[in-house]
């Protein structure tokens, strides 16, 4: 007889199992649903009525797998699944191998069930798995006399053009709506013109881990790598702050911050910035409001190209669109820019926007390094 602890392990594995069941909660906030529906419906409608229009007297002008395509378009248009090439060379693909297994596999069930099989494996060959595409094969497989006495027509009239309509919508719709679509990564920053990597992605998690991770395990993810690769990189830095704790822009700036007024000439501005051994000059007005920053770049620049801006003054060699942090705001959040965004020194501002203090490469490098020695002394 199997014992008490046995009879124990097994009912906690069953509930385990019965929970997988409870569905998962969506991350996908409230505005975000409200576009996806409104979405999906500007883009079935416009669709519908198009082909309609465009294919007068045609059955069918709209088949039914373009409302499954609409919810990767419009509900999670992020996903691999859900771009470009995803739909047009998955719908038509599947359609062909449908139109294909109805004409020689007299059994409609097992024609339908052929279709969706051979369908998957040419959308994985050919890098365009887009799931309503297993819907298209069987579509053309069971949908009637009309779909029938298309023949291979079925691909490009009515699925090429509903598919490419939905796509026009979608393309349009979530570009308005600000979504990043088709879903690219942002390129990595590369300020010196290099083949490496961003300092960020040379720690902790790396993109080869990633891929050798993804490799080993041989399932496909719905997510694109870089997107992937982006959300660990961002957990890294909420556990660096969990773990090192919070230190702020106001303990380590500093305080006495050499400026300049946009009026002042350039040279004063060189002159300042040979004798403190310093890089950059906020440009503040006489309330020390922020008006922009002057670097030694912007005088090599000036040099190099020939310029005369610096020989003017200094409003006209600063620049004016300046990266800046808040007195009370963590130094983490300024790592990623700092590392990867090529910034040498960030301007603090109070609610005014008056230059409190500027932290510069060096104290970031310090702080963190302080901190790292103490959690070290702590463990």
């Amino acid at each position: 007889m199997p014992s008490a602890f046995d009879l124990s392990a097994s009912t906690t594995q069953a509930r385990a199992w019965l929970r997988t069941f409870v569905p998962a909660p969506v991350a996908a906030g409230r505005r975000e649903r409200i576009k996806s529906c409104l979405g999906a419906l500007i883009g079935l409608f416009l669709t519908e009525w198009i082909s309609r229009h465009f294919l007068q007297g045609f059955n069918p002008w709209f088949v039914a797998p373009m409302g499954a395509s609409a919810v990767l378009l419009f509900a999670v248009p992020s996903s691999p699944l859900a771009q470009p090439w995803s739909i047009i060379g998955g719908n038509l693909v599947s359609a062909a191998v449908g139109v294909a297994c109805a004409r020689w596999i007299p059994d409609p069930g097992l024609a339908a069930a052929v279709a969706g099989a051979l369908a998957i494996a040419l959308m994985f060959q050919l890098r365009c798995l887009h799931p309503p595409g297993g819907a298209m094969a069987i579509s053309a497989v069971l949908g009637g006399p009309a779909v029938q006495a298309l023949g291979f027509g079925f691909v490009a009239v009515p699925v090429a053009i509903n598919s490419m309509l939905l796509l026009l919508t979608a393309l349009a719709f979530n570009n308005l709506a600000q979504r990043r679509y088709p879903h690219r990564a942002p390129e990595a920053a590369t300020q010196h013109h290099t083949r490496d990597v961003p300092p960020s992605q040379r720690v902790g998690v790396t993109r080869a881990d990633l891929d050798a991770v993804l490799a080993a395990r041989g399932e496909f993810l719905d997510i694109e790598e870089d997107d992937l690769e982006a959300i660990l990189v961002e957990a890294e830095l909420r556990a660096y702050r969990r773990r090192f704790g919070d230190v702020l822009c106001a303990e380590i700036m500093s305080r006495d911050v050499v400026s300049v007024r946009p009026g002042q000439p350039a040279a004063d501005a060189a002159a300042l910035l040979a004798r403190h051994r310093i890089k950059a000059l906020p440009v503040v007005d006489a309330q020390r409001r922020l008006l922009g920053i002057v670097t030694q770049s912007d005088f090599f620049r000036a040099q190099r190209t020939g310029s005369r801006r610096a020989n003017g003054t200094v409003r006209d060699l600063m620049t004016r669109a300046v990266a800046v942090a808040r007195a009370g705001q963590p130094i983490v959040e300024l790592a990623r820019a700092f590392s990867d965004g090529g910034l040498h020194h960030v301007p603090v501002l109070d609610e005014d926007r008056r230059v409190v203090g500027m932290v510069t490469q060096s104290d970031l490098v310090a702080a963190l390094l302080r901190s790292g020695v103490t959690a070290a002394a702590r463990a």
